[in-house]
């Protein structure tokens, strides 16, 4: 079911509908402030859990120095450290953009229950951030892609046999 370009999920109350908007237009307002701001790219993410705000953070690409801090990933670091854990069970992230391959990477390694986004990768493509080059390379063979990859030493690990056999593994 669509309304107004979006995907409406059936069997969702009134009032979970509206704290769901909510708590997207916290992420879009996030996204804004960044950018009037200066502070990164036009990314905000909230993660809620049982209703309630659990973290929130904007895209730190530029002013972090660090690639991999978009809005959705800096978000998952904080709320896995306020809640001490590394599985965000339980949890919805609200995104001001549909996530990238990296950050949807993110969120499922995160064991996060449900995405709501507003705008689509197709919108971000329209203004310079466009990811479908990476969906391309992940579906390409190792010796076809486009940055060099090899692998080396395999036989010399021993780190997944000792794991394998590991009393003191913990489970992710």
């Amino acid at each position: 079911m669509e309304e107004h370009g979006m995907f409406v999920e059936k069997n969702v109350t009134e009032n979970e509908r509206t704290e769901h908007v909510n708590f997207l237009r916290m992420a879009i307002k996030l996204a804004e402030d960044n950018v009037e701001h200066g502070l990164g790219g036009p990314f905000g993410a909230v993660i809620c859990k049982d209703g309630k705000i659990i973290a929130q953070g904007a895209n730190r690409v530029v002013p972090s120095h660090d690639p991999t801090a978009h809005a959705e990933v800096v978000t998952i670091r904080l709320a896995s450290e306020k809640l001490e854990t590394h599985s965000l069970e339980g949890c919805v992230i609200y995104t001001s953009c549909e996530p990238c391959p990296m950050c949807l990477g993110a969120i499922y390694w995160a064991h996060i229950d449900h995405i709501y986004f507003a705008q689509s990768k197709h919108d971000a493509k329209d203004i310079g951030f466009d990811d479908h080059f990476i969906y391309e390379e992940l579906a390409r063979e190792l010796h076809e892609r486009r940055v060099g990859i090899t692998q080396l030493l395999k036989n010399e690990s021993k780190a997944f046999e000792m794991w394998a056999e590991s009393q003191k593994k913990t489970h992710y």
